[in-house]
């Protein structure tokens, strides 16, 4: 590493004010940060020193992302495997869904980083390492089959007008891999929806064997196929149909239990959304006038991308709430919006994408009356002392 860092110093001044490179300082600036610690220092102001910035974050944030990675490669070979009948080793279905993601996940870092540095270039600003987490989550919750030109149009709608149209990393009110999903799901519903595209090769010509579906849980529910639903322990672990990286309930508490103890994610968050999605879960249990409603109330749980929704999405410390009594708010709502949207919509049988980016609005609102309500009841309390001082 030490003749990798005398190698960059040696180049530097031509990337630096008047040098040859100076137009590119931006990039350079962005390669030497992504490798070393920035070297810089504060010379004036108010600023609190801490070890944790934000490539650390990201650093974390995508290491707890990597259960729920590799669970999806192995699964995505599972899947295609069984939907044409041949009894496949661990490593062979691992391999396979292997070599299917990487493809997803070098156009989703081309497109969006290819953006993020044309965009830095142009402002002269500073690279921000922001979407080292949304390149990686894109490809984890899109289905399979997803052509890449499509992946790539919808990474680029949400870095540009989900992000750098707001100033970019820190500024975006919406969660651009959200924004991702969203776009695709409302342009090109055909590829979104429905069995085959959950399930590489079907929409290939194989021979399917007989008895095969590749429906997911939640479109056999919206279907009024509930008995066919796979055990809760086949859903808990993950081995089902389903978007890349939502499928492994126990590998996304995995990388919970990481962001949790970093303090990278807000358990505040992740516990009031999963409360906030019983407590809904057991009103609709109560009503109970279709097979959505009858399901136990935890089903939701394990069944699509709730818990990856609620893990590394609601969590998002830009577009989520930032007091800790908003943050109980905001996810509790999320929670009751994703099944309420799920129960209630039999076109859309998946609510958590829409719930999380209506609750994103709301935020800064939730925000805004919590510390309203701090300010007024400190005024009052102040008020009162006041008195007793005159009296």
């Amino acid at each position: 590493m030490n003749s990798l860092r005398k190698r960059i110093d040696k180049i530097k001044p031509h990337f630096m004010e008047g040098g040859k490179l100076s137009k590119l300082r931006s990039v350079f600036e962005g390669f030497e940060s992504f490798l070393f610690v920035p070297d810089k220092v504060t010379f004036k102001g108010s600023h609190i020193r801490d070890s944790i910035d934000l490539k650390r974050t990201m650093t974390v944030v995508i290491i707890a992302l990597l259960p729920a990675l590799l669970f999806g490669a192995y699964n995505t070979g599972l899947q295609h495997f069984r939907s044409i009948g041949i009894d496949s080793g661990q490593l062979q279905n691992f391999w396979f869904g292997f070599l299917k993601i990487l493809p997803l996940v070098i156009v989703s870092y081309g497109v969006g980083l290819g953006i993020e540095f044309i965009a830095a270039q142009i402002r002269g600003h500073e690279i921000n390492e922001g979407f080292l987490v949304s390149g990686l989550l894109i490809p984890l919750i899109m289905p399979i089959d997803i052509p890449l030109w499509m992946l790539g149009l919808a990474t680029a709608f949400a870095v540009i007008l989900g992000k750098e149209i707001f100033g970019g990393t820190g500024m975006n009110i919406f969660n651009p891999a959200l924004l991702a999903r969203a776009f695709l799901f409302f342009s090109y519903p055909a590829w979104m929806t429905g069995d085959k595209v959950w399930i590489e090769g079907l929409t290939k010509g194989q021979n399917i064997v007989d008895g095969f579906s590749g429906a997911t849980p939640l479109s056999l529910l919206a279907q009024g196929e509930s008995a066919k639903l796979p055990s809760v322990m086949e859903m808990f672990i993950g081995t089902i149909p389903g978007s890349i990286g939502e499928t492994s309930t126990i590998a996304i508490l995995i990388g919970a239990l990481i962001l949790i103890a970093t303090g990278i994610g807000s358990w505040e968050i992740i516990v009031s959304t999963f409360a906030g999605g019983l407590t809904m879960g057991l009103l609709m249990n109560l009503v109970a006038v279709n097979d959505y409603m009858r399901i136990p109330a935890y089903y939701h749980f394990v069944m699509g991308g709730f818990a990856f929704g609620a893990v590394f999405m609601a969590t998002d410390p830009v577009s989520g709430a930032q007091t800790e009594t908003g943050k109980w708010i905001y996810g509790f709502m999320i929670g009751v919006l994703s099944i309420l949207i799920r129960v209630l919509n039999p076109a859309y049988p998946e609510g958590v994408m829409l719930a999380i980016l209506l609750m994103n609005v709301f935020a800064p609102l939730i925000d805004y009356y919590v510390v309203q309500s701090n300010i007024n009841r400190r005024l009052k309390r102040a008020k009162i002392a006041l008195n007793k001082q005159s009296r």
